[in-house]
């Protein structure tokens, strides 16, 4: 990329002149102020379709993360496991707000965010379990799975590792001017990571066309932000880089939507990164083999009782009379179906050829 970056324009053996792989320095200027200009837009006004596609979408991560804490109990998954469950309405009000070919990458919490990019739940299930159905062979697991056609590049199991990463893809895509858009997520425990603020530097520099959505899920892996963050803003974190910023509630749908309409328009029309900061909570420890004992059981009931996403959107179906209880009902039947068919699926595939051990290989 720095090389890159030093490029400048000139001309070819062919006389004609060369693209710049990056735009000047001055043309990536942005005003001081921009950094803190940008204010939370209200929350979408969601249609019943758009309800009904929201629930079912953030049901389905749920009852696949449910059942992937199943099978993990159970000896089907090893390894690491991090599940979504709390912080669905994040990937699925983002996803309602991205075109086609917009990419997505994130960390290793990334089991929701393939469900909701529309990669197959037998193929994630089956990476899960190491088959050969998987999405990566079955040699990936919980923490490495792609889907080039969905526009899905991983699941990185490096803290930090996937922003640069997601920089890189918002740096082609400004190269080729193809509109797109890099939705790159990391948590708050990440957000303390050198790497993600050298990204932000070059981001800002060439105006890249990156959304950088911090999930803030209070603990990253079992520290209070209080605790382990100066700056528990995160909103606030790219203002040094002249990165706008700021906070959503990352419980709520609906404000998520507008939230990510906004900031894939702004990076769209050439405005450059912007930082998305979703408040969220997750509802299980970090990973399966944390107990989460660095708060309370009464905290998290609080939080399921109050705030939980899915719950939210039920209750204005109900409310509006979009739907009965006995249809919200025969929603989740339908997926649990979709659920229990992917782990049947990814219990009984066979493992990978042991000559899979030579294949995908770089040296």
């Amino acid at each position: 990329m720095a090389a890159a970056a030093r490029k400048s324009s000139t001309k070819s053996t062919s006389g004609k002149p060369e693209r710049s792989a990056a735009p000047s320095r001055q043309e990536a200027k942005v005003k001081p102020e921009a950094a803190q200009s940008l204010k939370t837009p209200k929350p979408a006004d969601f249609s019943k379709d758009d309800e009904l596609d929201a629930y079912r979408a953030m049901l389905l991560i749920r009852r696949f993360e449910e059942k992937a804490g199943q099978l993990y109990g159970m000896g089907f998954i090893g390894g690491f496991c991090h599940l979504y469950i709390g912080q669905e309405a994040v990937v699925t009000g983002l996803k309602m707000a991205m075109s086609d070919d917009d990419q997505m990458i994130t960390a290793y919490r990334d089991h929701g965010h393939m469900l909701a990019m529309g990669m197959n739940p037998r193929g994630v299930m089956a990476e899960l379990t190491g088959r050969r159905g998987g999405y990566s062979k079955g040699k990936g697991g919980s923490m490495h799975m792609f889907s080039k056609e969905k526009n899905f590049y991983g699941g990185h199991g490096i803290v930090g590792a996937q922003v640069p990463l997601g920089t890189g893809l918002a740096f082609a895509n400004r190269y080729r001017e193809n509109k797109a858009v890099s939705l790159t997520f990391f948590g708050d425990g990440a957000a303390n990571q050198g790497q993600v603020y050298e990204s932000f530097n070059m981001a800002a520099l060439w105006k890249l066309p990156v959304v950088y959505v911090i999930e803030n899920n209070r603990y990253a892996m079992g520290t209070s932000v209080q605790r382990s963050s100066a700056e528990t803003d995160f909103s606030h974190r790219g203002i040094s880089f002249k990165i706008p910023g700021i906070q959503v509630d990352g419980m709520d749908v609906r404000a998520v939507k507008s939230a990510g309409e906004m900031a894939v328009a702004h990076c769209r029309t050439g405005q450059g990164p912007i930082i998305l900061e979703m408040q969220t909570y997750r509802y299980r420890g970090h990973s399966m083999s944390d107990p989460a004992k660095y708060r309370t059981k009464e905290e998290v009931q609080k939080m399921r009782s109050e705030q939980d996403p899915i719950e939210q959107v039920k209750a204005r179906l109900v409310e509006k009379k979009w739907a009965s209880e006995d249809e919200l009902k025969a929603i989740d039947k339908e997926v649990r179906d979709i659920v229990a068919d992917a782990a049947e699926f990814a219990q009984t595939d066979p493992e990978p050829d042991v000559s899979e051990l030579y294949t995908d290989i770089v040296i």
